[in-house]
């Protein structure tokens, strides 16, 4: 499972790398040109976000043990990304100063106030899209904490079910070692009954041939 995270890191770093350079030349088109730069970067940025996914799926696969570190680094990879839409959102209303010259002239100052309002704008989405992002981690995490407890559930239950295997067969050997022993107290008693009987019937023949003996003299 590591090795296609790692895979999916190599991506996510060859596709930012790209974006991030075509970012820094947006503002620099205007046109025809500016738009299809807009179209190819909000494309790749849509294979960023299906490799996060990726990424966060291979994630929940690894062992709990090794999960922390991979978490740490696909956190780090979000923030990236959200650097990158940041960026991304800026630069297409933003200009260099000869293209807006070219394209505003005697407007420029109104087209700074638009522009800040789309900042503002931007803004408020971004912290809209982060407040997101943290619910979705949070849920994330709960179900990972979840899974954990349901798994530590499972190792208690098996448990449970041994030791009472155990008392189970505790309790069969003990009815057995008791019936064994009442067997054997029962042999004794019988045992010391007939050894009685003999005795008092040797008892009684010897009484009686001395008695028979007396007499006869």
């Amino acid at each position: 499972m590591s090795s296609d995270f790692e895979a999916y890191e190599q991506d996510f770093g060859t596709i930012t790398a790209e974006i991030t350079n075509k970012i820094g030349r947006i503002p620099k088109l205007s046109g025809e040109e500016k738009t299809q730069l807009v179209l190819n970067v909000d494309k790749q940025l849509e294979e960023v976000r299906e490799l996060l996914e990726q990424m966060d799926l291979e994630v929940r696969e690894i062992p709990i043990q090794s999960r922390a570190m991979y978490n740490s680094r696909l956190k780090s990879y979000k923030q990236e990304m959200e650097k990158l839409e940041k960026d991304f959102k800026r630069s297409r209303i933003a200009y260099s100063d000869e293209v807006r010259n070219e394209l505003l002239g005697d407007d420029a100052s109104s087209s700074e106030s638009q522009r800040a309002h789309l900042l503002d704008n931007t803004e408020k989405l971004e912290r809209s899209s982060r407040r997101l992002e943290a619910g979705y981690q949070i849920a994330v995490e709960t179900e990972q904490v979840g899974q954990e407890i349901l798994a530590n559930l499972h190792s208690d239950r098996e448990k449970i079910q041994r030791a009472r295997e155990r008392l189970r067969e505790t309790d069969a050997n003990l009815g057995k070692s008791s019936r064994i022993l009442t067997g054997m107290l029962r042999r004794i008693i019988q045992n010391r009954v007939l050894v009685f009987i003999l005795g008092a019937i040797i008892l009684l023949t010897i009484i009686l041939a001395i008695y028979f003996n007396v007499r006869g003299h």
